[in-house]
């Protein structure tokens, strides 16, 4: 388990091809890899990685399957690309942002940036399957970093998160430009809540779903628009 507290930015020293895996050799700041051993997991831009390899008191190496590459940005990542880690959290440590698994949901295009005295805004495109679980509000993880949602538009399939510059300090996300693609895991509790709140009105409603999802769409709504929110991360 992670938290969402992004511990530093690593660069990728050396990318190595083999049948079915691809290994990373990963560079970390002094310190990162104290007590560090083969088996312990790593968020890498929010994917949780398995440590296979000490190669120094600051590189270690990683193999990742080609699914992990296809389904979240590792898959395109050349030798020098700079990247958020964070050890995997300890027991009874505190969290400071919210639970993550480190396994991908999917990958977001960041569709807008805009500037703002003291602050970045993105805006994130959302594909439809994923578009239920995000509230504003809310919690949502991008690159392994745990992030406020601020507001959200379904319809038109996009979220926006607000960076303050102690995260921008501390992760790779200043160079981040429109176009590029996002790691995101959803905050895993409100997709078991959206997920079995959908299950029982389906149990309930059965056939007259699709003709209440009508005309709720006909007056710009959604079902998901009623479902329960999320408690307030703010």
């Amino acid at each position: 388990m992670f938290t969402g507290i992004v511990q530093a930015t690593a660069v990728i020293a050396a990318i190595e091809d083999r049948a079915g895996l691809r290994t990373f050799s990963i560079d970390f700041p002094s310190g990162f890899c104290v007590d560090l051993a083969i088996g312990a997991s790593v968020a890498v831009d929010g994917v949780c990685l398995t440590v296979t390899e000490i190669v120094s008191p600051t590189q270690a190496r990683f193999d990742v399957m080609q699914q992990s590459l296809a389904i979240t940005t590792l898959g395109s990542y050349a030798q020098g690309a700079r990247v958020n880690v964070e050890r995997a959290a300890k027991e009874g440590a505190e969290i400071g942002g919210h639970p993550l698994s480190g396994h991908i949901d999917f990958t977001g295009r960041l569709a807008e940036r805009r500037e703002l005295e003291n602050n970045l805004v993105w805006r994130i495109a959302v594909p439809e399957a994923f578009r239920r679980y995000v509230f504003a509000k809310g919690y949502i993880a991008i690159h392994g970093a745990s992030l406020t949602v601020a507001e959200v538009n379904r319809a038109e399939g996009w979220f926006e998160v607000w960076l303050i510059p102690e995260t921008r300090r501390a992760t790779v996300f200043e160079n981040m430009q429109v176009g590029d693609l996002l790691n995101i895991e959803i905050e895993r509790s409100t997709q078991v809540m959206v997920d079995t709140v959908r299950e029982a009105v389906q149990e309930s409603l059965g056939p007259l779903i699709p003709v209440l999802e009508a005309l709720l769409q006909e007056k710009g709504l959604s079902l998901d628009d009623y479902l329960p929110r999320p408690p307030s991360s703010l």
